[in-house]
């Protein structure tokens, strides 16, 4: 089954005191392109997970952000300005004793003065705090999601593809339908030049003979629609391989078209030519989806 170059994952480990999030995306590209955003805290890792993502992914063009952030409940953490509070406190007990007012809620009111409690952001987590071994499974299971993904679209893909080789058999049909017509009507060509030529006293029948044979050697497109014939079930056989296969396919496309175009040149009829054109319409759109296979 196809595979789509193409795909996303994801993968999420949340703590009480962090959490670990990691993001896969990839693009069409020919070869493998990694690009990676991962916290200083990781550095070292980055040429084993480099490993793990080409062993993986094979090819496109992949981006891999790896974030850790503190959770909510322990973004920010609140700080007392001691100084600010004791000044307050001594203030608001000055003014109690010289109005002779009770003073047992003044710490109340005076931790509560403004800029008594400043509130500032947690440190980040701590590299010790995110181990590896946490990272590595999640990594793992990011992947697993990213292909599934890849897999979703493939068969989309697969299916599409499948139809439009589908509809070259049934065009090819046409064409093989048609060919003893289009002999026919060279044979009757032939034979009407015959007749006006035979009369001639340079005329070689044995040369002439030589010269038909050849010239309708030319115009046998029987091998031809063999060939793609044997083309299109290699193509739909190497479709549902396992491994990734965009590589192949493509080469197939190539041959599929070299026998499409020889029966064109080949065919001297209006009739197949037409036929040929829609063969090459629906090559086309196979070519361009193969762009976005695996």
């Amino acid at each position: 089954m196809l595979l789509s170059m193409t795909g996303f994952g994801s993968a999420q480990l949340e703590t009480d005191a962090y959490t670990v999030s990691i993001e896969l995306k990839s693009l069409n590209s020919k070869s493998l392109d990694l690009s990676l955003r991962i916290p200083r805290g990781l550095s070292d890792k980055e040429l084993e997970i480099r490993n793990i993502i080409s062993k993986s992914l094979v090819r496109g063009k992949i981006n891999l952000t790896i974030e850790v952030s503190r959770n909510k409940a322990n973004a920010t953490r609140s700080k007392i300005n001691t100084e600010l509070l004791k000044q307050y406190y001594q203030e608001l007990e000055q003014a109690a004793t010289a109005l002779n007012a009770p003073t047992q809620d003044l710490f109340r009111l005076a931790l509560h003065m403004p800029d008594v409690l400043q509130t500032e952001a947690a440190d980040e987590p701590k590299t010790e705090e995110v181990a590896w071994e946490q990272v590595a499974p999640l990594l793992t299971q990011a992947i697993h999601n990213f292909n599934t993904f890849r897999a979703d679209e493939g068969k989309a893909l697969t299916n599409e593809i499948v139809s439009y080789i589908d509809r070259i058999r049934i065009l090819l049909a046409e064409v093989d339908k048609h060919d003893p017509t289009r002999v026919e009507h060279i044979r009757q060509r032939i034979q009407g030049h015959l007749q006006e030529i035979s009369s001639s006293e340079a005329f070689n029948q044995n040369r002439f003979e030589q010269e038909m044979i050849y010239y309708i050697e030319k115009l046998d497109i029987a091998e031809e629609k063999v060939r793609l014939v044997n083309h299109l079930h290699y193509f739909t056989e190497t479709v549902y391989l396992p491994e990734p296969t965009g590589k192949k396919l493509a080469f197939i496309s190539q041959e599929i078209g070299r026998e499409i175009n020889t029966i064109g040149s080949k065919a001297n009829d209006a009739t197949i030519q037409h036929l040929v054109v829609e063969m090459k319409e629906e090559l086309e759109k196979i070519k361009e989806q193969l762009n976005n296979i695996l």
